[in-house]
């Protein structure tokens, strides 16, 4: 039951053999490049925040590599052929015959997307409420252009909500508290000569 509906939203979502143009370079750019945009938060959080929203940036950062990791695990011990493999459907990225389930690149922007939706500082809200409609379009290109299924980003999204909700449990947040100390200094110390010409928050 559950194959049988990935398989008929897999024929909805993924793209006519004849795709071309515009639609394939702007597919091909949400699949491959809006990925940028969770390193690229993540940092401008640290640099930018001080106490609370680099806390907040750390647990989402945590959250992130535990769920790739977890991913890393499922496709160790259960192979899931990509749509290309199986000869199923239309293809326009090249990619690794890989275990396709679940996807890392949903897994890590809807990891960090949830933890900044769910935190308690308003502007990092803000950020996280602008990441997660990219997170679906991320989604969404990625079964359009033939390298993932669409139980990839169901599974993806499952991984990304346990680990987000995890690292915001009492217990979560104080193990994030207890690290932060010891990143901030390693940040001062590697980045210590900008910080010290005041281009950089200490």
């Amino acid at each position: 039951m559950f194959e049988h509906l990935n398989l008929i939203l897999f024929s909805a979502l993924n793209a006519e053999a004849s795709l071309g143009g515009w639609q394939l370079l702007g597919a091909v750019f949400a699949a491959e490049w809006l990925i940028f945009l969770v390193p690229l938060t993540l940092v401008l959080l640290w640099i930018g925040g001080s106490g609370p929203r680099r806390e907040i940036a750390l647990r989402a950062f945590i959250a992130a590599a535990c769920a790739l990791t977890l991913n890393n695990l499922i496709g160790h011990f259960w192979y899931s052929p990509r749509p290309f493999v199986a000869e199923i459907g239309h293809t326009f990225l090249l990619h690794d015959p890989d275990s396709s389930f679940p996807s890392d690149h949903a897994t890590s922007i809807f990891s960090v997307a949830l933890v900044l939706v769910f935190s308690g500082v308003a502007q990092v809200r803000r950020i996280g409420l602008v990441l997660l409609p990219l997170a679906l379009i991320v989604a969404w290109s990625r079964v359009y252009l033939g390298v993932h299924w669409p139980k990839d980003m169901f599974g993806a999204l499952v991984v990304s909500a346990t680990m987000a909700a995890l690292v915001s449990t009492p217990a979560g947040r104080a193990a994030c508290a207890s690290v932060l100390p010891w990143m901030e200094e390693v940040y001062r110390r590697v980045l210590a000569v900008p910080i010290g010409r005041g281009w950089l928050r200490p």
